[in-house]
């Protein structure tokens, strides 16, 4: 007899085949939601849980819920839960917290720990962080081009951000609101040349561009950063086919938003990837923009 549904089989007084289990769903669907419910695991807990806790969880052996959850994520279970300790620092810290009672409450069992990777985890030193990066000096200047305004600033490692849009005070805005207590200071003529640079290449991308950059994110973002920068000019590649690259072809979603998450335009060529069928999807200096910067780079190649 023919069913058209497992529950009509099942009614029928079938039972569902115990290998390929029918009645349940896709594995890669039941997979990422036991790696979802690892992850809430973590951030709910005030230390952090140990692999044979979370794989249990998982009802996995510590081996494959590794090797699952980072297809998953893109980020070993120890990195994920790295970056939730930052998190919790980083905010705990933004809402004027002493450093001590901030790096306690977010998990670490010992300040040297904490200490030791303080600067990659927040860019700066913790008390300067906790001020908002008071003290930190960013030059920038704003420039016109066919695309509209760019914005070029730059600590002293590096450019921090390449921002793009219709009106330059709402990018000096923009600006302002991810560095609130910095010393943001007009460009002189040599930061100028910088700007002409990042200018020249918005409307000639055959000229290249390869500036320092002093840009922050979690390891995961870096990893798709650099693979971004890996991209020649003229090529464009999916979202999944990135998520490939890095050594995560499940991550897809994540490589999306360290994609979206990108501070320096153009830099790091975030404009480069686009859908499986080829199509554009969202950039946040904008879709025309996206497609502007695509085309050229084919025509100058």
């Amino acid at each position: 007899a023919f069913h058209t549904s497992c529950e009509a089989a099942e009614s029928a007084g079938f039972r569902p085949c115990l290998r390929c289990r029918p009645n349940l769903p896709p594995l890669a669907e039941r997979q990422a939601q036991l790696v979802a419910a690892a992850c809430r695991l973590v951030e709910a807990s005030d230390e952090e849980p140990n692999l044979d806790t979370l794989a249990a969880s998982a009802g996995m052996s510590r081996f494959h819920f590794h090797r699952v959850f980072k297809a998953h994520t893109g980020m070993t279970p120890k990195a994920y839960a790295a970056a939730v300790r930052a998190a919790r620092v980083r905010e705990g810290l933004a809402q004027g917290a002493p450093v001590t009672d901030a790096l306690y409450a977010a998990g670490f069992n010992s300040s040297s720990r904490f200490y030791a990777g303080a600067d990659a985890m927040l860019g700066m030193a913790p008390a300067r962080f906790r001020k908002g990066g008071a003290g930190e000096e960013i030059r920038f200047a704003v420039a016109a081009c066919s695309l509209g305004a760019i914005l070029v600033a730059a600590t002293g490692q590096g450019i921090c951000a390449i921002l793009m849009g219709d009106e330059p005070e709402a990018l000096v805005h923009d600006l302002q609101d991810r560095f609130p207590q910095a010393r943001l200071i007009g460009a002189d003529a040599g930061f100028e040349r910088t700007v002409a640079l990042v200018v020249g290449f918005v409307e000639a991308p055959r000229l290249g561009l390869d500036l320092p950059l002093d840009v922050r994110g979690t390891a995961f973002q870096q990893r798709v950063w650099d693979a971004l920068r890996a991209i020649p000019a003229g090529v464009t590649v999916s979202y999944t086919e990135l998520a490939q690259r890095i050594g995560s072809p499940a991550a897809v979603r994540a490589v999306a938003g360290a994609c979206a998450a990108n501070p320096v335009a153009v830099a790091i060529p975030c404009h480069r990837v686009v859908r499986n069928d080829g199509g554009l999807s969202g950039y946040r200096w904008g879709i025309a923009r996206k497609r502007a910067l695509i085309d050229r780079e084919k025509n100058d190649a």
